[in-house]
């Protein structure tokens, strides 16, 4: 019994040893290498697509241009942050996100010939003037009506740089067709304002001004997103009353040079008078103050002699003629003194004023 069941017999030795290598096909081998370099081929193309998938989304905005990323149709960010710079940025390819570029650094244009006649490519680039017609055409000639019931001609041009690129890409669809019927609206309007010889000859610049005002009012009510700025405004009676035109805009002309020769007069001539006024009464201070200071002295000097004069009135007159008679042979070159006669009758006094002219004397002749 012991001997069967003993695991030192000879079948089991026969178990326990090792078994020979297996020998796998040829063919299972080269089909696990081409599987092998199958997968790295997948792979190498999976890289390769991760990279141009990434590649794809970078994109570079312009240094005169701003940039809005939208996702699903909305802008990425708040704020500012949805406005990318200059440079390069990344996005998910379309349609994931979809990039809008705005051009915020360039300036654009626009011209309204609502109210202008009619003018050729040609005619508009070489400033011909309209020939008279008689009548203006319907539907061809352009024009505005003014104030006092006037028909003028009316063109404008006006540059404009986007301000706000959110409010000019999203909240509105073609912001330039807009901006056309504001310019065009503003004409009509400050036309309506404005008599035909304000708006061609006496008040151009108000006749502007109104146009320019009337455009920011609206484009500030709407926010459009953009800034204006005026190029020209240019205004033209029809072509049939041109010359009449003309002919009030010279008579207006030597008018204003007429009223500015007789303001120029007028200042003069004021001027003169005012000067001469100043020097007569600057004269008539002077003798004033004269006359005044000479009667001040006469008074004093009356006040002062008074009390002398009370007291003694002959020797006071005696004395002051004296003062008389002094003064008035101070300078004489003659004197006579003449006393009282005693039974007082006045003296005849006999004066020869001249003397006799002297006789020329004969000259005797020098003996030889």
């Amino acid at each position: 019994m012991s001997n069967d069941t003993s695991p030192s017999g000879p079948e089991h030795e026969h178990d326990a040893s090792p078994q020979p290598a297996t020998v796998e096909d040829p063919g299972a081998q080269a089909l696990s290498e081409a599987l092998r370099s199958s997968f790295n081929v997948v792979k190498l193309l999976m890289f390769v697509l991760v990279l141009a998938f990434v590649a794809s989304g970078v994109f570079t905005v312009k240094p005169n241009q701003v940039a809005i990323k939208l996702r699903f149709g909305k802008p990425v960010g708040v704020g500012n942050e949805r406005l990318l710079k200059p440079g390069l940025h990344w996005a998910f390819p379309y349609p994931i996100d979809e990039i809008v570029y705005v051009p915020v650094g360039e300036s654009h244009t626009i011209t309204s010939t609502a109210g202008w006649y009619y003018q050729s490519p040609e005619e508009a680039a070489a400033g011909a003037e309209p020939q008279p017609k008689g009548s203006l055409q319907p539907g061809v000639d352009g024009y505005t009506l003014t104030g006092d019931g006037d028909i003028i001609h009316v063109r404008a041009t006006l540059n404009y740089h986007i301000s706000d690129p959110i409010s000019y890409v999203f909240d509105f669809a073609n912001v330039t067709n807009l901006l056309q019927h504001v310019l065009d609206n503003a004409l009509f309007h400050a036309s309506a304002h404005f008599t035909a010889n304000d708006a061609i000859n006496r008040n151009q610049l108000a006749f502007q001004e109104a146009v320019l005002a009337r455009v920011n009012d609206t484009i500030e009510k709407l926010k459009l997103g953009v800034v204006v700025e005026p190029r020209e405004v240019r205004t033209s009676p029809p072509a049939d009353v041109n010359k009449a035109f003309i002919d009030v805009l010279n008579a207006q002309q030597e008018g204003d040079i007429k009223v500015q020769e007789a303001q120029s007069y007028a200042r003069g001539a004021t001027n003169k008078a005012v000067g001469e006024a100043f020097v007569i009464t600057r004269d008539g201070v002077t003798r004033s103050n004269y006359i005044t200071q000479t009667v001040a002295a006469e008074a004093k000097s009356f006040d002062d002699l008074l009390p002398r004069y009370e007291s003694n009135p002959e020797l006071f007159q005696q004395r002051l003629l004296a003062e008389a008679i002094q003064r008035v042979m101070t300078n004489a070159q003659f004197k006579t003194f003449l006393p009282e006669r005693p039974d007082g009758k006045p003296w005849e006094l006999r004066l020869q004023l001249s003397k006799e002219p002297e006789m020329p004397r004969k000259e005797t002749a020098k003996p030889e």
